[in-house]
């Protein structure tokens, strides 16, 4: 990955975004992507439009969402410690001694997430996992008041942890989930500047979508487009437990993930396989026998309906602080989509 992309990645991934605080990943991703588009536009709901070539009749979205799961604070007690509520599909097993960062328009206040010493706890519970109201944030106030300067019922809150590189191509960081589907379209649209399209592309990266698809029902209905095409995380099962008869096959390296299923347009989905083979792109083939619950989803089911896909890049740990992807896989993915774009004509049918 070239040196400009790889440091723009850094920055999207360690932008704070929780669902329905998304302005600031916004600003970033405007930044990038504005050189290479006509034109970019916000709409009311907070999803941001990079459009390309908007005088065309055939109109395609790309949908990435940068939001992520969260925190929320929800409580200050008297003697300052602060209870939380979960932004999102929180594994609270994951919660316990992180250190985390309060956000709100006074900057960034730091703190740990306090729990009952294992010492202190009665031996038959201690292999129990805790439930969010018996945990709490330490900010190391005096009392309320002294916290109450600083932090505010509503404040979001992220988990502090960074952007890691390891082995083989492969990184690390909070929330790949979806800021690296946002990454892949905002990059698709960068290699397509110099390309001929004959189509109008609308990059969407799109909010709220980890407390149910809110952003792309909205975008897709704004855009009103006729093909679709959503960019998410997908599971990597190989690793100790990934029970690949149980979830299907994904390795990470093997290429982003095409799907087969009610929520992916047949014609669609064979198209890209075909660009992916044309290319010699590498890909994995996954099912979905119902509803994904990505922006795919409620893109498919926008207004008379669109035909829609879903490619998802190859991820472990879903849901944890330690989301692993290869950057392999997403300039695979970036490529497949500029590809598949430049072969779209007017007058192609995706009806089954």
């Amino acid at each position: 990955m070239r040196n400009e992309s790889l440091d723009f990645l850094k920055k999207l991934v360690t932008t704070p975004s929780p669902s329905g605080f998304e302005a600031d990943i916004q600003k970033l991703c405007r930044e990038y992507v504005l050189p290479h588009v006509d034109k970019v536009y916000k709409d009311v709901h907070g999803n941001q439009y990079a459009v390309r070539n908007p005088e065309a009749k055939v109109r395609v979205m790309l949908a990435g969402h940068v939001d992520e799961i969260a925190l929320m604070v929800n409580h200050i007690d008297d003697k300052g410690f602060i209870g939380f509520v979960a932004i999102g599909g929180i594994d609270t097993a994951i919660l316990g001694g992180q250190r985390v960062h309060i956000h709100n328009e006074k900057g960034i206040v730091p703190g740990v997430i306090g729990r009952k010493a294992v010492h202190l706890t009665e031996p038959d519970d201690r292999n129990k996992p805790l439930k969010m109201h018996q945990m709490w944030i330490d900010i190391g106030a005096k009392d309320k008041k002294d916290a109450d300067k600083v932090v505010a019922i509503g404040d979001p809150i992220t988990i502090d942890v960074g952007f890691v590189h390891l082995r083989d191509n492969k990184v690390v960081a909070r929330a790949f989930d979806d800021r690296i589907g946002a990454f892949v379209i905002l990059e698709a649209m960068r290699l397509l500047a110099k390309r001929k399209l004959n189509c109008t592309v609308f990059c969407v990266t799109t909010v709220q979508e980890e407390v149910g698809l809110r952003g792309a029902t909205t975008s897709s209905y704004g855009c009103d487009p006729h093909v679709g095409l959503a960019v998410d995380v997908g599971f990597a099962t190989d690793h100790p437990d990934g029970e690949a008869r149980k979830h299907g096959e994904g390795k990470i390296n093997g290429g982003p993930i095409l799907h087969r299923g009610p929520n992916i347009n047949p014609v669609l989905g064979e198209m890209l396989v075909r660009t992916a083979k044309k290319h010699r792109i590498p890909y994995q083939m996954a099912a979905a026998p119902r509803g994904t619950g990505t922006d795919a989803n409620v893109m498919q089911l926008s207004r008379s309906g669109v035909a829609t896909a879903l490619l998802s890049i190859p991820n472990r740990y879903m849901h944890s602080p330690v989301e692993l992807i290869s950057l392999k896989d997403v300039e695979y993915a970036s490529q497949l989509i500029v590809e598949w774009l430049c072969e779209l004509k007017p007058g192609m049918s995706f009806i089954p």
